[in-house]
């Protein structure tokens, strides 16, 4: 419900109460964010200190995801049925704790678990933070942007991890750990002073305690089986029965789902395909950037030898393009609509990913690599919005929190699945003992399959265009036989014919 406090009259006379609300949303999501791309950079010093082996060192990542993509369906759930604040602030708190016992622990297993943790915890503040936001701010230029901004603040955490990750392992990779518990904290602080409270939902009619189960089940068992794939093999008997009880867990949920009273997911929402759009769309986005990232990192420092910093500041410039881009993002949606910006932002991406096949082994960076990651910065500061947008425009406020989960399920699914693809081409193009050269070249298979990602991302999304039916006028002869349109009908009609970006016009 739209607090009353916090519905200016333009989008230029926002109250101070309500930039404070925002920019404790905008510090839970950069800190989701931040978290993610952070870690990867301290890995090495990691396994150093606390003698672990390269298996081990992957599940402080994969205990994240396994976490984050695993819960928030239920995350999303919980936001609405049990209120979008309380659900954020006891997460935050849960996540400020978590960080403050991964910096401490002396233990591998006691730092998977702390990651574990932190990203269950972003599994309940994401879809919350973001459904807040949606029933906060009124549908139309005011929540484009906001949510430009809270998108905006999102890449700029994941671009941003990369660069204090390497700063701060100089140092120790335990401060990368602590880094986010105090900004948590303060967060949290601010949080209980100036986000509105909200009600529960009150009209449910029960827990979907079975769709809940067997959902969270499902999710966990799916970005388990897809980390796991590239180390057991993607055609051994263990990867293909859990995919086959994968399988048998989303149909069991589905038939759950259409048959609870009170659902953990409508499934109607997908019938729009605005909706279904988003969703795909977000699949694809963040896991060809995910698959992209994987592999330049791997390309600057272990061919290229370059320093983790020196990685990390030559993706910099796309940061930066999509944290100066924040304030520009709503007007753009307003103007042209997130069809429009998504189809043009999957092109640069297509185009940013294809220029790095040319790159060798002695690259110019400034003619090699930068081009790349400015159409790649680009291409996130008009996609990572648009989506979020275009996937809860319309969406009544009582199910926000279940669509704000549900398309934070698929950037975190597709990201697990897109990586893990990646990996086994690369794995299987590459042998020991190889030159850089082959080296190399065992890296562009994966790279042209991050540049098909986004390519099917463009097709997907470019379906939302559709051709504007050129606006005519009817001459109506008055006549005593002419039956009145009702109102509701006339109504029902201009809705769905507003649903397909198609303009009524009537006299």
């Amino acid at each position: 419900m739209t607090s009353p406090l916090t519905a200016p009259a333009s989008p230029g006379h926002w109250t101070p109460r309500l930039w404070g609300t925002l920019l404790v949303l905008c510090a839970a999501m950069f800190l989701d964010a931040l978290d993610v791309s952070m870690v990867g950079v301290a890995l090495p010093s990691i396994g150093s200190e606390l003698d672990l082996s390269t298996s081990t060192l992957q599940w402080i990542v994969s205990g994240y995801i396994l976490g984050y993509g695993g819960l928030l369906l239920l995350g999303g759930r919980a936001a609405n049925l049990l209120g979008r604040r309380q659900v954020f602030l006891v997460a935050l708190g849960v996540f400020a704790l978590a960080s403050l016992l991964g910096g401490l622990v002396d233990s591998g297993p006691l730092l998977i678990a702390s990651r574990f943790i932190k990203g269950l915890s972003a599994a309940f503040t994401a879809p919350a933070g973001l459904s807040i936001i949606t029933t906060t701010f009124p549908q139309g230029p005011l929540r484009n942007r906001a949510l430009s901004i809270y998108t905006t603040c999102a890449a700029t955490g994941f671009s941003m991890g990369l660069v204090l990750s390497g700063l701060l392992t100089e140092a120790s990779w335990r401060l990368t750990m602590l880094l986010p518990a105090p900004i948590a904290v303060v967060a949290l602080v601010l949080g209980l002073k100036l986000i509105p409270r909200s009600e529960r939902d009150r009209t449910h009619r029960g827990y979907d305690v079975p769709g809940a189960v067997i959902g969270t089940a499902s999710m966990l068992l799916l970005v388990f089986t897809v980390v796991q794939a590239p180390e057991a093999g993607w055609t051994s008997a263990r990867t293909l029965l859990s995919f086959l009880a994968v399988a048998v867990l989303l149909t069991v949920f589905v038939r759950v789902e259409l048959r609870s009273a009170s659902p953990l997911i409508r499934l109607g929402v997908l019938r729009s395909g605005n909706q279904a759009r988003a969703q795909l769309g977000a699949m694809m986005f963040f896991g060809s950037y995910v698959g992209f990232q994987f592999l330049v990192t791997l390309y600057m420092q272990s061919l290229l030898g370059w320093s983790a910093l020196h990685t990390a500041l030559a993706f910099l410039p796309a940061g930066a393009l999509v944290a100066l881009s924040a304030t520009k993002m709503g007007a753009l949606v307003d103007r042209f609509g997130t069809p429009r910006l998504l189809v043009l932002g999957f092109a640069l991406m297509v185009v940013g990913y294809a220029l790095f096949l040319r790159v060798d082994l002695d690259p110019v960076y400034a003619a090699a690599i930068l081009p790349s990651m400015l159409l790649i910065g680009a291409a996130c500061a008009l996609v990572f919005p648009s989506l979020n947008i275009q996937a809860t425009d319309g969406v009544d406020d009582h199910e926000q929190g279940m669509v704000s989960g549900l398309l934070n399920t698929s950037v975190q699914v597709g990201g697990a699945i897109f990586l893990a693809v990646v990996t086994a081409v690369v794995t299987a193009n590459s042998s020991d003992g190889s030159s850089p050269q082959a080296v190399l070249d065992s890296y562009r298979p994966g790279l042209l399959v991050v540049t098909a990602v986004a390519l099917a991302g463009l097709l997907v999304t470019a379906t939302g265009l559709r051709r504007r039916r050129t606006p005519q006028t009817t001459i109506l002869v008055a006549s005593s036989d002419a039956a009145p349109v009702p109102a509701p009908r006339r109504a029902a009609d201009e809705a769905v014919a507003a649903a397909d970006g198609q303009v009524a016009v009537r006299d």
